[in-house]
């Protein structure tokens, strides 16, 4: 397994990837909502990724799930309240985004996206705890494992709590791509070929 050093390093590495990402999307969502080239421009693209970008974000949810284990279970970092409410809401993203793109179902976006809509804000807030003592006074965390304590803290501002927010930002866009793929990527029926109906009255008819 590697050092807490080399892993820390890792996951901020790809922490701040994620938010680049992030902060792109969010760029690209207000000028898709002020011009409809940019609107198509956000299409294509979730037309080009296909369900790839619900692939991609099975991988973010792994990827957080397994930094997760490993800073509590190899390193013995105990997880304090509102990292076991974040835990819960991202573990079962894991599951529920695997099967559907082994389904290949982008509608799991549905599914999906309500553990993104509690587990960012929640992040969010653990976040704020650390950081705004009147965030802090307002919690219940335990005097041993404390919310307001992070174990570690990069750049200033990179936490546990920023990692987690990071990814369920980062799933969430994921999500949205997959939820604007077009219904020109499902098989339909081929040009000038006759309704089922159509069909069997033909076969009927033949003597």
């Amino acid at each position: 397994m590697p050092g807490f050093e080399v892993a820390t390093n890792f996951f901020v590495v790809l922490t701040v990837v994620a938010g680049v990402l992030v902060a792109l999307a969010v760029l690209g969502a207000l000028a898709a909502a002020c011009s409809a080239r940019a609107r198509a421009a956000w299409r294509s693209l979730a037309d080009a990724l296909g369900l790839q970008a619900l692939l991609v974000a099975w991988i973010v949810a792994i990827v957080t799930t397994t930094g997760s284990l490993y800073y509590s279970e190899h390193l013995g970092f105990v997880p304090c309240e509102l990292c076991w409410y974040q835990r819960i809401l991202m573990y079962p993203l894991v599951i529920v985004l695997g099967v559907g793109w082994m389904r290949r179902d982008r509608r799991t976006w549905m599914t999906g996206l309500p553990f993104v809509l509690l587990g960012a804000p929640l992040s969010l807030y653990h976040w704020l705890v650390e950081r705004v003592p009147s965030f802090a006074e307002s919690s219940s965390c335990s005097i041993t494992a404390p919310c307001s304590a992070p174990y570690f803290e990069r750049w200033g501002f990179v936490t546990l709590a920023w990692m987690c927010l990071t990814s369920f930002l980062l799933i969430g866009v994921l999500l949205a791509l997959t939820a604007l793929v077009g219904d020109a990527q499902e098989p339909g029926p081929s040009v000038g070929a006759a309704p089922p109906r159509e069909l069997a009255e033909q076969e009927i008819a033949v003597p």
